[in-house]
């Protein structure tokens, strides 16, 4: 390849010119025959999207991916790149990729016709192949295809209506590449409406040029289904001619949501050496966002992004890390206590419907948060409803967490500082009644940093299942007895209020 210099030893060669669809194609085919992944890195996908994005480029579709923010529909496009040739034949010079067996533009034209095979040819690799743009309102049809560059025919005392006075927006300039628009609705119609020809004759229109430049090129587009009803759509005949609409989804297990957590999730080296984060606190960041996607107070329609996790588990471990720099300590790991720096993230991350505005951004989060702690605190611990119900019926189990409730009946409370210390922290959770001899019962193997939070989990879990008091004010969570909360809290109403009653 490096030997190849000129128009006439590309040919003596044996060079084949093809497609970038064909392309593509035959280097997927080579890819799946080789059982290699085609879309590495893409978790969840493997029995839906990849698939239909695999039938798409075989078919030498253009494609739309249709789904909510977050959804890897951009990382997918940009992986596409990889399934290009390593590098390819351009004529030299060339602002469109001209191939030098079929040159597009006025420049290679004429350069190859008064060159022949001397003409000078260089090789671009993939990477160069591949553009993208962000549909945006503000964008012009003079971006996307080009219009007529004034200073260039000044300079070079050309006539506008000279075809050199052109200059190339970004689609063509990815002639023989991967073109990608993000957000299509977002584009006007009008601009929607000039890429018809493109995707339908493979040529472009300038001004009021006779130009037909066919080019060569695979389509990616994204959209956001909010956007059809909030801020644009995309225009039916533009729609109609993208050959492949493939839907995207959030994660369906919670295990491959923890993956793509893992995987995205930009700790620092220095933070891997002294936190660590346990299953069980990674488990109730995932389940946040499954909660919220379900959550009455949450827009369906605006979605959950990956992002939400991804951010609350880069704050839960900083909080860990900024406690062992408080008290000097070599390490540390994330306890439940730390998940109130998560909030942050939650909050930011989520569209509100009007009932969530109404109760607010942070309690919505504290909000999916407690949801979260109940729904994991019975994945680990028996539910404290059954023996509530047993109880009802006149069944007399051995309830486990009677000793725990009763310690807290008599009136102690325990209040854990989330900047505490580690000793001070298994200290405060050590007083409880009944709380360690229940872990060790349930979980025999756990080491002592495992114990000490399954011990706060089982206190959020009694406390969500309205057992216990539970109150966070700054960055101390206060447990208390239930009863006795409400009714210190009735007697400390205003005395004049009561009188009115």
């Amino acid at each position: 390849m490096e030997q190849i210099k000129t128009l006439g030893a590309l040919k003596k060669s044996g060079h084949q010119q093809k497609s970038v669809k064909e392309e593509i194609r035959q280097n997927l085919i080579a890819k799946l025959k080789r059982k290699e992944g085609t879309f590495p890195g893409i978790i969840g996908y493997d029995d839906t999207v990849i698939p239909d994005t695999e039938r798409a480029l075989l078919s030498r579709h253009n494609i739309l991916f249709l789904g909510l923010r977050g959804q890897a529909k951009t990382r997918m496009a940009r992986q596409m790149v990889d399934l290009l040739d390593e590098f390819v034949p351009v004529v030299a010079g060339s602002e469109v990729n001209d191939h030098p067996y079929a040159p597009l533009s006025r420049y290679a034209r004429d350069l190859v016709a008064k060159m022949g095979d001397e003409t000078p040819i260089e090789w671009i690799p993939r990477e160069a192949r591949y553009g993208e743009k962000l549909a945006t309102p503000d964008v012009s049809v003079a971006d996307l295809i080009g219009d007529v560059d004034p200073i260039k025919a000044a300079n070079e005392k050309l006539s506008y209506a000279d075809e050199r006075v052109i200059h190339f927006g970004i689609i063509p300039r990815s002639n023989r590449g991967i073109f990608v628009i993000n957000e299509l609705p977002d584009l006007q119609a009008r601009i929607q409406v000039a890429l018809f020809n493109i995707l339908q004759e493979g040529d472009i229109q300038i001004r009021g040029f006779k130009v037909r430049m066919p080019l060569d090129m695979l389509f990616v587009f994204t959209a956001n289904p909010e956007d059809y009803t909030n801020r644009g759509s995309i225009v039916t005949p533009l729609k109609d001619r993208i050959e492949s609409q493939i839907i995207t989804h959030y994660p369906k297990t919670l295990e491959n949501s923890l993956l793509i957590t893992e995987q995205e999730a930009a700790v620092h080296e220095e933070q891997q050496g002294k936190v660590t984060i346990p299953d069980l606190i990674k488990r109730i960041i995932e389940q946040v966002a499954f909660e919220a996607r379900g959550s009455e107070y949450v827009d369906k329609k605006s979605g959950v992004s990956a992002r939400l996790t991804i951010a609350a588990f880069e704050n839960a471990v900083s909080s860990a890390e900024r406690r062992t720099l408080l008290h000097s300590e070599p390490s540390t790991y994330v306890r439940i206590s730390d998940l109130q720096s998560i909030v942050p993230a939650i909050t930011g991350k989520i569209e509100l419907v009007y009932e969530g505005e109404q109760e607010g951004p942070l309690q919505v989060a504290l909000n999916l948060l407690d949801k979260s702690l109940r729904t994991t605190f019975a994945q680990y611990f028996p539910n404290p409803e059954t023996f509530k119900k047993r109880k009802a019926a006149g069944v007399q189990d051995a309830n486990p967490y009677r000793p725990i409730i009763q310690w807290f009946d008599a009136g102690n409370a325990l209040q854990l500082l989330q900047d505490a210390p580690d000793k001070e922290y298994a200290s405060a959770l050590q007083q409880v009644t009944g709380l360690k001899e229940l872990v060790e019962k349930m979980f025999p193997k756990a080491n002592k940093k495992e114990q000490l939070l399954l011990m706060e989990m089982v206190l959020h879990g009694l406390a969500a299942h309205s057992l216990l008091s539970k109150k966070s004010i700054g960055n101390a969570t206060r447990f208390s007895d239930l009863l006795g909360t409400m009714m210190n809290f009735s007697t400390t109403e205003d005395p004049e209020d009561e009188e009115e009653i």
